[in-house]
């Protein structure tokens, strides 16, 4: 392995975003990118969409229109939300009353639904389908790809979530990139600020390479799932298809695809 992307996840499977990923020699390189990336690419958020405090009414993002809750029908069919107006169904973002969004550096793609006292900051581009639920904390720097979920009293920032990927319940996600449908267990934690001073460092292979980032949390390749109440150390590299058992602290370091991590 030579940590870069493409040994964590599958390239040929990014449609979106793919530029953020090229010309990476070392996968955490990705995250230093991101702001930059995503203030280049976010579309804001209309100047009717009140910023600053919780939404008094619900909104819908559509076209990169804002439609407020009384001009258009939202109902749940099937365990899914749909925006209809003058009987015809609108592919928009659903934003609940009692939504925080703290600034206009925030895109939704359609699909997307804020749940009431979610709280957002930017630069965030939350993407098609993703699930962003009461309690979810972001606070700038996430970026989501299709169906992901940030999920109750989960706190994410500066972090990448590629397809699929799903924190549901009460997670931390610092300083890290999701792989294409990783599941994190309630309560997992993924650590990204030393104890000590200084930068993370990763052994790899006898040597020991400084990432020169003061916070980086872990990279979990595709399909790693944890179990409930695991942890993460700052600087841990999962490969693909692992698997991390209930309340088992992972790394520092690389820990190879398909690998099953207990106490």
């Amino acid at each position: 392995m030579s940590l870069g992307p493409e040994d964590f996840f599958s390239l040929a499977e990014i449609t979106r975003h793919r530029v953020l990923f090229e010309g990476c020699t070392r996968v955490w390189e990705i995250l230093p990118r991101l702001s930059d990336y995503l203030r280049e690419h976010i579309t804001p958020l209309p100047s009717s969409v009140p910023v600053g405090g919780p939404l008094p009414q619900g909104w819908v993002i559509c076209r990169g229109e804002a439609l407020p809750f009384s001009e258009v029908e939202i109902v749940r069919e099937k365990g899914r939300w749909l925006i209809r107006r003058a009987g015809e169904i609108l592919a928009g973002a659903i934003l609940f009353p009692g939504a925080v969004l703290m600034d206009r550096e925030i895109e939704f793609l359609p699909g997307s639904i804020v749940e009431p006292g979610a709280l957002i900051a930017g630069p965030t581009l939350i993407g098609p389908n993703t699930e962003v639920r009461q309690g979810a904390y972001i606070r700038g720097e996430v970026l989501t790809g299709e169906g992901c979920v940030i999920g109750h009293t989960t706190e994410v920032k500066r972090a990448v979530f590629l397809d699929g990927a799903k924190a549901g319940h009460f997670a931390y996600v610092g300083d890290s990139i999701l792989g294409r449908q990783v599941n994190l267990g309630a309560g997992t934690k993924l650590a990204n600020l030393r104890l000590t001073r200084g930068t993370v460092r990763i052994r790899y292979q006898g040597e020991l390479l400084d990432t020169g980032l003061r916070k980086l949390g872990a990279i979990l390749g595709d399909g790693v799932q944890t179990g409930c109440n695991s942890v993460t150390n700052p600087g841990t590299l999962i490969g693909p298809g692992s698997l991390v058992l209930p309340n088992v602290t992972a790394g520092p370091g690389v820990i190879p695809p398909r690998s099953i991590l207990r106490k």
